[in-house]
């Protein structure tokens, strides 16, 4: 394992063999501390980046309307990847959204019925670019005024009313294990969706088929002629490691879900102790002169 941590008698970590043009940072369980918050230090890292002339990306699971929390500290560029990358949105301009890879109504559909056979119980919202709806067995994580609440069938019907594109289904069940339920509702399902998860519990998140974090990260690398080599990542759960994978140096967090320490070779300080702040700090001090 080669660690971003500084211990005494310890080897400095390997710089990247490209010195990087772009950072994609996890937001929840990553850059951010467990009470939501971006601390001044790691405020201050993000900054330096930019200043020194790598682009900063937010690439995470939430919703566009949830990213408040970021807002104030980003700088250049102002995009974000969102929904596991099914929206770029410009946070510039009020979280608008400039790409959208939806879930198609039938692929979504299809997913419902797939997994509420293979897992009796389940429960599901229907994450779309205005907003949330969810059945009323749904778990009340995060309660929505504006939200309708029905079965997933009617909130997926083509007569529903609800015509603006999806971004992801969320499935929920009340029972089994988190991995367990990824494993049976990918096996189900798999034919008509991405399946990942960044919860501690059982809710799945479901994403068009193709779509991850790493698919429009490298679709955004692309049109700015940024290769993976040039790129560092870092993450903490399921949804991050096929980005980790595409990204050319990645990183996981000391308290990043075992299959993540697993896939990756680096690791830096958990979320609580800026392990992100840690890596750019380092990157920088360590900077090639002709860089």
């Amino acid at each position: 394992m080669t660690s971003a941590i500084e211990q005494p008698g310890t080897p400095a970590v390997p710089r990247p063999a490209v010195f990087p043009r772009l950072i994609a940072t996890d937001l929840d369980g990553t850059l951010l501390h467990d009470d939501k918050t971006v601390t001044e230090r790691t405020v201050a890292a993000l900054a330096a980046a930019e200043a020194a002339g790598i682009e900063v990306f937010f690439v995470t699971g939430r919703p566009a309307r949830w990213m408040d929390v970021v807002r104030d500290h980003v700088h250049g560029h102002g995009l974000a990847i969102c929904a596991n990358g099914a929206a770029v949105v410009d946070l510039h301009d009020g979280s608008r959204f400039v790409d959208v890879r939806p879930l198609e109504r039938a692929d979504a559909l299809a997913i419902v019925h797939a997994v509420r056979a293979a897992a009796p119980g389940s429960s599901f919202a229907v994450e779309h670019t205005e907003g949330i709806h969810y059945e009323s067995s749904y778990p009340p994580f995060f309660l929505d005024p504006a939200a309708v609440t029905a079965p997933a069938e009617e909130l997926l019907a083509e007569d529903s009313g609800h015509t603006d594109p999806i971004l992801k289904l969320l499935a929920h069940h009340p029972d089994l294990g988190p991995d367990a339920f990824l494993a049976l509702a990918r096996e189900a399902g798999g034919a008509y969706g991405e399946f990942t998860r960044s919860s501690p519990t059982a809710l799945l998140e479901i994403s068009g088929l193709g779509v991850s974090k790493a698919s429009t990260l490298a679709r955004c690398c692309a049109e700015r002629g940024i290769a993976p080599e040039e790129v560092i990542a870092f993450g903490d759960m399921p949804n991050d490691l096929e980005m980790l994978g595409w990204a050319g140096t990645a990183y996981a967090m000391a308290n990043a879900h075992p299959e993540v320490l697993a896939a990756t070779a680096r690791h830096t300080a958990a979320n609580t102790e800026d392990g992100v702040a840690v890596v750019i700090e380092q990157l920088l001090r360590d900077r090639p002169a002709q860089a």
